[in-house]
């Protein structure tokens, strides 16, 4: 079997985990958007916005650290995964500590509007609390099943994951209003506690699934050892630490812009446009479903082939149809707008459409710069990743603090477009000097201009028309299946 092919093998075992796990958490969209207005949406994006950010700390960039260090050490394989866990477990630690004493200040900050009592934000902060050090606990175990090639039991979890959050949900805010309104036996024992409308629930719900998720990956956490090479984990903390700077800085461009939204707008509006971006912003789900698909695949591939003498040729034939499936999702999302706009299931969010394709353009630009980002995490020059990761960071404060007050979600959007391309450009500039990989530019450049051209023919020009937008589609599809048939065949067919 050829490399290419037992990388697309794997990536789509991962990618089929991550679509029906992801296809489950974005039944729970339209849940809360029929059951929420968005001011009380904006609750769910806050605080989720805020999470990611302390779980890129808690996970202190051990991931792509402990895949570095098995390919580094690889008859030491055990004490590479008990130093990731035994580093997480530390920083956890004090992550408790420093966070669970402080709730009632941390409250103040976090808090958006003027209609949700600060105590209501204090028992949000406690329940993520929980969330994210169950989380943090699960990285380790998660990345060696993915470097152990066991992607079906890794996406069995997953699922299980979400498919316990989306059950629990239904629950709360389905099921229990339905038993009390029609007063089923044991009624009033549910009406003495149950809170109507209450989005803590909804937290209450991801609480659970974090933990049983833990308890699910308990095989792997008994193979752990009272063991920490200290020598060894000294290395693979001056490793990480580019990579937890870079995480951060690519969380900040990811989440920074609901946050500053919530700050930056009047309060009397705040709470209202972090609702309607962020529910929008979640129609731009299936590129960044088949991105975290392709981190999910390539990480691992990507290190244990680092060695192989055609290694650079392989990343450039997987980076050419890479850039090809981002086009087609972007195009593809864009011409059925109209038909999954009522995935937001209210009419008063759809008044944020346009930030559709700038965002979905600025997913195709952040895989191209995960695709490329290899050549600093194979040559270990992380301290690039950590430098590009900034810029784009600090591009994202700046373009969204000048422009949020008058362009309010728009110019968020913008910003995230703007962001990734200047991650990915640096990206590509930084590796062909420091470690040249033989891609096709000109073609993958072809791709996305065309793409870009079609999208705007067909949101802006067709006015969303549904048919001209498929249309474009499938000229752009039939056109690239022409151009990559011979590889096509090669990898699939003969491979």
């Amino acid at each position: 079997m050829s490399t290419a092919k037992k990388f697309a093998g794997q990536t789509a075992i991962y990618g089929l985990s991550t679509i029906v796990q992801r296809l489950l958490s974005s039944l729970l969209t339209p849940l809360y958007t029929a059951a929420y207005l968005p001011k009380v949406y904006s609750i769910f994006s806050t605080m989720f916005a805020y999470a990611s950010i302390f779980q890129a700390f808690l996970s202190f960039g051990m991931e792509t650290t402990f895949f570095r260090y098995l390919n580094k050490f690889p008859d030491n394989k055990k004490q590479v995964y008990n130093n990731g866990f035994w580093v997480i477990l530390t920083v956890s630690i004090g992550f408790l500590l420093l966070t669970v004493p402080f709730t009632h200040t941390l409250a103040g900050l976090i808090k958006i509007g003027k209609d949700i009592p600060q105590n209501d934000f204090e028992l949000y902060i406690k329940y993520f609390i929980g969330i994210l050090i169950l989380d943090a606990w699960c990285v380790i175990p998660f990345a060696r099943l993915r470097a152990d090639g066991r992607p079906l039991r890794y996406g069995a979890i997953k699922v299980v994951n979400i498919v316990i959050t989306f059950s629990f949900n239904i629950v709360f805010i389905i099921l229990i209003p339905y038993w009390i309104k029609h007063q089923i036996s044991g009624w009033q024992w549910l009406s003495g506690w149950y809170v109507h409308g209450w989005v803590v629930y909804a937290f209450l719900s991801n609480l659970i699934a974090s933990f049983v998720t833990l308890l699910m990956l308990l095989p792997e956490l008994f193979q752990l050892e009272l063991k920490f090479d200290k020598a060894m984990a000294r290395q693979m903390l001056i490793y990480s630490g580019p990579i937890l700077i870079a995480n951060l800085s690519y969380i900040v461009n990811e989440n920074l812009d609901k946050i500053l939204l919530g700050k930056l707008l009047p309060t009397n509006i705040s709470e209202h446009e972090v609702g309607v971006y962020s529910a929008c912003a979640r129609l731009s789900i299936f590129a960044s479903l088949f991105n975290q698909a392709f981190r999910m695949g390539a990480e691992p591939f990507f290190f244990s082939h680092a060695k192989n003498k055609n290694a650079g040729n392989t990343y450039s034939k997987i980076m050419d149809y890479f850039v090809i499936t981002m086009c087609v999702m972007f195009l593809g999302v864009v011409a059925n707008i109209e038909i999954l706009k009522h995935y937001v299931n209210n009419k008063d969010y759809w008044v944020g459409l346009d930030v559709v394709p700038p965002l979905l353009f600025g997913y195709v630009a952040l895989g191209v710069y995960m695709n490329l980002s290899v050549w600093y995490k194979l040559s270990d020059q992380t301290r690039y990743g950590l430098y590009i990761s900034c810029i784009g960071a600090v591009a994202t404060i700046i373009l969204n603090v000048l422009f949020i007050p008058k362009y309010s979600y728009m110019a968020s959007a913008w910003t995230s477009l703007v962001a990734y391309t200047i991650m990915m450009i640096l990206s590509y500039i930084w590796g062909q000097k420091n470690y040249p990989i033989p891609y096709n530019l000109k073609k993958n450049l072809a791709y996305i201009v065309s793409a870009v051209i079609f999208v705007y023919l067909s949101f802006y020009v067709f006015n969303r028309n549904i048919f001209i937008g498929n249309a474009l589609l499938l000229i752009f599809g039939a056109a690239a299946l022409s151009f990559e048939w011979k590889g096509l065949k090669a990898i699939f067919i003969k491979g």
